[in-house]
């Protein structure tokens, strides 16, 4: 068996544990919410943002990659914010519209691409293993900032808060771990821990995406798989053995 080098492993590990730092708070709201999707959709935006970036040639590691993704991401949180005020009774269905729309977008801007299916691949599983050092800082310091603005800001401007703070974490961690952990990590560890008081309800989250990435990074990285899909595997696993042994359904709050 291959010996874990954790000069791989480390960076990997600590970067899902930037992601969650965000994801966990932000899924616990979503479904308290009730919009499950948003993640998915915000996600896809988001990287139909990076893919017409590279349809027009630009520098992939330029910042007018970040700047079309993020301004992707976040018309589409303002149109939710706007959707969900006028109309809150049809919000999941259109949310399913905004994904499915940008989903099938990103399909035809690939369409003339030669490596059009490498580059889907790459932001539906993500490139975890692969994350440097260099690459996790800004994203951390951008999270820090997002989770100062949220835990302080959130009771006075309330959903709108909301969505745009989803909006920039999203953008950022879907260029890291890929849409598909982006969901996992937002929904998995906060249906994991729905029946736990709320105290400790955000505490349980993070052990469940922390053990999960763990877990999933190095049984990837050991059987040579798809590290994204390994961690999403991990994560149902962990969150079924969470449920059952540490939810308490009697205490939902």
């Amino acid at each position: 068996m291959e010996t874990i080098d954790w000069t791989i492993i480390g960076p990997a590990l600590v970067a899902g544990l930037v992601v969650l730092s965000t994801h966990v708070p932000l899924g616990q709201e979503v479904l308290n919410r009730g919009i499950i999707f948003i993640d998915l959709a915000i996600a896809q935006v988001a990287g139909l943002g990076v893919i017409a970036a590279h349809a027009m040639d630009w520098d992939p590691n330029g910042i007018e990659v970040q700047l079309a993704a993020v301004s992707a991401a976040l018309l589409a949180a303002i149109g939710l914010h706007w959707t969900e005020k006028h109309w809150a009774k049809i919000q999941e269905p259109l949310i399913g519209v905004l994904f499915i729309l940008a989903a099938t977008g990103g399909i035809l801007l690939l369409a003339g691409n030669p490596h059009g299916s490498e580059h889907l691949k790459e932001l539906l599983v993500g490139q975890i293993l692969w994350t440097t050092w260099s690459s996790i800082w800004p994203v951390a310091a951008l999270y820090g900032v997002v989770l100062a603005a949220w835990y302080c800001l959130r009771q006075h401007f309330g959903a709108l808060t909301f969505y745009l703070a989803f909006a920039v974490v999203v953008t950022a961690s879907v260029q890291i771990v890929g849409i598909y952990l982006v969901f996992a990590s937002l929904i998995i560890p906060a249906l994991a821990t729905t029946g736990i008081r709320r105290g400790n309800r955000l505490v349980a989250g993070y052990l469940v995406g922390a053990v999960s990435y763990f877990i999933g990074i190095v049984l990837s990285f050991l059987l040579d798989l798809p590290t994204g899909a390994v961690i999403v595997w991990s994560m149902a696993v962990v969150a079924i053995v969470a449920g059952v042994l540490i939810s308490d359904k009697r205490t939902v709050t």
